[in-house]
């Protein structure tokens, strides 16, 4: 069993560098690899997280996240399926070696948008991501982006703020990531993730252009 998941992570380690995206919510993560993803589709693939919260309205199983009960995850997690996992505001999530592989196997840069607890967590694993994290100008900029989306109670935007703050400390912190993009003006916060990642670019569409 030991032998079979270690060859399988070995195998999952050939493909290309994965990148690990983290930062609060509010920081403009998700609009940053939107952009990311819609201009260089052929060569970046998101690993698919697993959550025990509902979906969302508009969000697909399978697409946004794996919809699964606690009981399901923990099981998983147990059987040494995931490569992180964590718990917040009373919900789990994760993301499976699995969802890393997938992407990989297709020479694609497996994206893997995670909190602190997870980058922290994927640090004592073999997998040689590229570590990015995507940061507001300020927590006063953040908790107006956080209140114009108007989705939060006024109790979970505290829980977010709190989350935020530790996890902008963190994300200073010397060695934790490679690459820190303080999101102030989008444009600008773009150009700089293309530069971080244009080595790793490069490399997937050499290959992709020889096969």
């Amino acid at each position: 069993m030991y032998t079979r998941y270690f060859s399988r992570l070995l195998s999952a380690m050939a493909g290309p560098r994965p990148v690990v995206f983290s930062g609060p919510s509010g920081a403009g993560k998700s609009t940053l690899l939107k952009k990311l993803m819609n201009e260089y589709d052929s060569v970046f693939g998101f690993s698919v997280s697993h959550t025990t919260r509902n979906p969302r309205a508009g969000e697909e199983n399978g697409k946004d996240y794996h919809y699964v009960t606690r009981e399901v995850m923990q099981a998983a997690i147990e059987n040494g399926e995931f490569i992180e996992s964590a718990e917040f505001s009373g919900n789990m999530y994760g993301t499976s070696k699995a969802a890393v592989q997938d992407v990989q196997a297709k020479n694609l840069i497996c994206i893997l948008d995670i909190d602190m607890q997870g980058v922290m967590k994927i640090k004592t694993t073999d997998l040689r991501a590229l570590y990015v994290s995507i940061q507001p100008p300020s927590m006063a900029v953040l908790e107006k982006r956080l209140r114009d989306r108007k989705t939060e109670t006024e109790e979970s935007l505290q829980k977010r703020l709190k989350a935020a703050k530790k996890d902008m400390e963190l994300g200073k912190e010397p060695g934790v990531f490679d690459v820190l993009i303080v999101n102030d003006n989008l444009e600008d916060a773009y150009g700089q993730l293309k530069l971080a990642l244009l080595e790793e670019i490069s490399k997937v569409k050499k290959v992709n252009m020889s096969s």
